[in-house]
C-alpha cells in the first residue's frame, strides 16, 4: 500500500503536466482513477494502525488530485477557445484507435504457432451437434449438451458452438494427417456475466495428428507457449483433469500475475488461474473422423484466450474487454 501511495503521490503531477488534449486527460483519468480505487481498497484490508496512518494521507491524496483534474479541465477549455481551428483548412488524417488486446495476443499466438509449423484455420460459429458435440466423444444426454450450458438456435439440430473444438472435428473429418493446426475464435455459452466469465468469449483451439506423438510433446508446447507470451520466469502447474474428448486429460494453471501467488478477486484466492484444458486425443473421437487411432496419435488443447489477455494486459474484469471502454480501444 505505501509503494502504490508514493507512486501516485509522485507520479500523477508529473503525467498530468504532459496531457495536452482532451483524449489525453481521458487516458490519465482511466490510469489513476484504477490506482487510486485500489489504493482504497487495500486502505479497507489494511490493518487499524496503517488505516489511522494511511487514512488521512489517502484522503488528501484523493482531493488534490481532483483538485488537479479539475483545473486542468478549465486549462484545456481555455486552449481550445484560443486555438480556434480554421475548419476550412484541410489537415492531414490523423490515426486514431489501436488493435484490441485480444487481437493482439491472437497474432502473437499466431506467430508462434507458426514458428512451431502449425496452419492457421477458421471456421462457422454456428454448429451442428454433430461436430459440436457426437464427433468430440460427448453422446446425447451429456450435461454439457443441455440448455444450461448452451444456446440453441434450433434445438436440438442448430445451436451457436460452445467451443473452437468444433473446427477440429469437421478438420480432422475432412484432411488426412499428420497436420498440425491452431484455431483462433470466439465461442458462446449459456453463463452469467461476471468478473471472470462471460456469455461469449474467445479460445484458441490447437491440435497435432502424427505418429508417435505423447504427452510430453503436448506439455513441452504448452510450456514454450506460455514463455513465448509472458516470458521465461512464468509459473505453471501440470494436473489431471477428466475431458470426454481426451485421455489422458491436462489442465494447466499459470500462476496468477496480479497476485503472483498470494490469492486475489481475479484468481478467486487460488493464487492460480486455469488457462486451458487439453490432453491425448480420445480414440472414439478418431474413430468418428475416419482417422485410424492404431496408426495415428496426437494432443488437443483449448486455451482460455480471455484469461491470457487478461494476465498479460493486467486487466482485472472480462467485461472490460467488451464494453467499449476507452482505455481498451
Amino acid at each position: 500500500m505505501q509503494d502504490l501511495y508514493n507512486q501516485i503521490k509522485n507520479q500523477y503531477t508529473v503525467d498530468l503536466d504532459n496531457v495536452e488534449s482532451v483524449l489525453d486527460l481521458e487516458k490519465f483519468k482511466a490510469k489513476y482513477n484504477k490506482l487510486i480505487t485500489g489504493l482504497m481498497q487495500a486502505l479497507a484490508k489494511a490493518k487499524l494502525t496503517d488505516k489511522k496512518l494511511y487514512g488521512p494521507r489517502i484522503n488528501q491524496l484523493k482531493n488534490s488530485y481532483e483538485i488537479a483534474v479539475t483545473k486542468k479541465i478549465g486549462d484545456l477549455a481555455s486552449l481550445n477557445a484560443k486555438n480556434v481551428e480554421d475548419l476550412t483548412i484541410p489537415h492531414q488524417p490523423r490515426h486514431s484507435g489501436r488493435l484490441h488486446p485480444t487481437t493482439i495476443v491472437i497474432r502473437e499466438l499466431n506467430d508462434f504457432f507458426r514458428s512451431q509449423g502449425f496452419s492457421i484455420q477458421e471456421g462457422p460459429e454456428i454448429e451442428t451437434p454433430e461436430y459440436n458435440f457426437r464427433r468430440l466423444n460427448l453422446p446425447e444426454g451429456h450435461p454439457a449438451t443441455d440448455l444450461q450450458d448452451t444456446l440453441y438456435i434450433k434445438e436440438p439440430d442448430l445451436l451457436m458452438r460452445t467451443h473452437t473444438s468444433s473446427i477440429q472435428t469437421q478438420i480432422l473429418s475432412g484432411y488426412k494427417p499428420p497436420m498440425r493446426v491452431v484455431v483462433p475464435g470466439k465461442v458462446y455459452r449459456n453463463e452469467t456475466k461476471s468478473s471472470t466469465n462471460s456469455s461469449f468469449f474467445y479460445q484458441y483451439q490447437g491440435f497435432v495428428v502424427d505418429k508417435g506423438v505423447n504427452i510430453q510433446n503436448l506439455k513441452e508446447m504448452l510450456t514454450r507457449a506460455h514463455q513465448f507470451l509472458f516470458g521465461e520466469d512464468v509459473k505453471l502447474r501440470f494436473r489431471y483433469k477428466y475431458y470426454p474428448e481426451v485421455s489422458p486429460g491436462m489442465g494447466v494453471d499459470m500462476q496468477c500475475r496480479f497476485c503472483l501467488g498470494k490469492g486475489c478477486q481475479v484468481c478467486k484466492y487460488r493464487g492460480w488461474i486455469e488457462t486451458l484444458g487439453s490432453g491425448m486425443t480420445h480414440y472414439n473421437c478418431y474413430k468418428a473422423c475416419g482417422i485410424n487411432p492404431e496408426v495415428w496419435t496426437g494432443y488437443s488443447f483449448g486455451l482460455g484466450l480471455d484469461r491470457l489477455v487478461m494476465n498479460k494486459f493486467g486487466i482485472d474484469d472480462i467485461r472490460k474487454l467488451y464494453s467499449g471502454e476507452l482505455a481498451y480501444q
